[in-house]
């Protein structure tokens, strides 16, 4: 079951990465983790595509997500503001079990090697967007707000 607690970050997708960082740098004091990312296959309702993944953690808390946005994927702004709520789940495929039992449709999911889902985007009825985030991935996944880098 999904709870409020799992809820770590909020994700924001921007088409201009590095001033949407300057921002919130600036204004707030958000300091960043390193940009990861690089080219991962997904599954969308359509079927496996290829995306080249960019984002940066805030090593600052609440615990924001900057996304470098995709055209043509999910991964586009939401009218400038939440883009995501990101939550661990300890069985993504159990929890969008869930969701979609809720009304939800899925809209983006990523398999670890041993065939477990890593994560799985969702949308709901009225718009909000869920990420559910492998617990497993934790101790990996940390690392992008362990310390600051260059977003």
């Amino acid at each position: 079951m999904i709870r409020a607690e799992d809820q770590f970050h909020l994700g924001i997708v921007a088409d201009d990465f590095e001033a949407t960082v300057a921002e919130l740098s600036t204004v707030f004091g958000y300091r960043w983790g390193p940009q990861v990312g690089g080219s991962i296959e997904v599954t969308t309702p359509a079927g496996a595509t290829v995306v080249d993944l960019a984002c940066t953690y805030s090593v600052t808390v609440p615990r924001l997500e900057v996304v470098r946005s995709i055209p043509g994927t999910l991964w586009e702004p939401a009218g400038g503001g939440i883009h995501h709520l990101g939550y661990w789940s300890d069985d993504v495929a159990a929890d969008a079990a869930e969701l979609l039992e809720n009304g939800y449709v899925s809209e983006v999911t990523r398999d670890l090697p041993n065939g477990m889902a890593q994560f799985a985007f969702l949308r709901g009825p009225t718009g909000i967007r869920i990420e559910l985030v492998n617990r497993l991935t934790e101790p990996g996944l940390s690392g992008c707000w362990a310390s600051e880098g260059t977003a």
